[in-house]
């Protein structure tokens, strides 16, 4: 059976998966702690995102391609993912399957904006209209980061309305080709007002840079 990723649930997910939240990881109750302090040159390039996205919101609620141009495009070229040793794809098709001695089930889908270093994934980002809760991302950039590469242990996402954004961090999902292979566990951070809060839109750009930096002290 052949099922679009689109149309999981965190139900189905726990289901097909058995991936579940962990409560116990505080990864983004500290993360922020030691972030270094933003550059003007930073601060004005979030100023002119907000400004820029207020203006084109006036009418209607930007669609999800606006959302992509305004909000998540500035965001990684503040955060850096535009230069050495990142590179930044788009409509990145993925596959996962699983199967019990009843059935399988393949999960495809396509990542709206994977940042990779090498053949590690850092970042996979997931982007929603302004008119849907940003909460409505997270069933389907989990489901991307479960079809990440064994070779990591750990992937970060990051999903977005263009008003909000919120961070996902998932362990131990080598792919699930079996049941009882190891339980997946994910964790999230809050809910950022990118445009209504100056302090966490600036702890937004932070923690892009963060996730970065995180992948490049694994990676040496």
């Amino acid at each position: 059976m052949i099922t679009n990723a689109s149309s999981l649930t965190l139900g189905a997910l726990r289901q097909t998966f058995g991936l579940r939240l962990d409560s116990s990881d505080r990864f983004f109750d500290e993360w922020l702690n030691n972030a270094p302090t933003l550059t003007e040159a930073e601060l004005q390039g979030l100023d002119r995102l907000t400004r820029n996205y207020t203006y084109l919101s006036q009418e209607e609620p930007p669609l999800e391609e606006i959302v992509k141009l305004v909000v998540i495009s500035p965001l990684l070229d503040l955060a850096g993912f535009y230069q050495f040793p990142f590179l930044v794809k788009a409509e990145v098709s993925t596959n996962i399957e699983v199967a019990d001695e009843a059935n399988a089930i393949a999960v495809q889908g396509r990542i709206d904006i994977l940042v990779i270093q090498d053949s590690f994934w850092i970042l996979v980002i997931e982007s929603k209209p302004a008119r849907l809760d940003v909460t409505a991302g997270i069933p389907q950039a989990l489901t991307y980061l479960l079809s990440a590469p064994n070779l990591q242990s750990s992937c970060y996402g990051m999903v977005t309305n263009g008003r909000e954004v919120l961070f996902l961090k998932c362990d131990s999902f080598a792919r699930l080709r079996h049941r009882h292979q190891n339980v997946p566990q994910y964790t999230r951070s809050h809910t950022y007002r990118l445009l209504e809060n100056t302090s966490e839109r600036i702890q937004v750009l932070q923690g892009l840079k963060q996730i970065g930096a995180y992948i490049g002290d694994l990676r040496s």
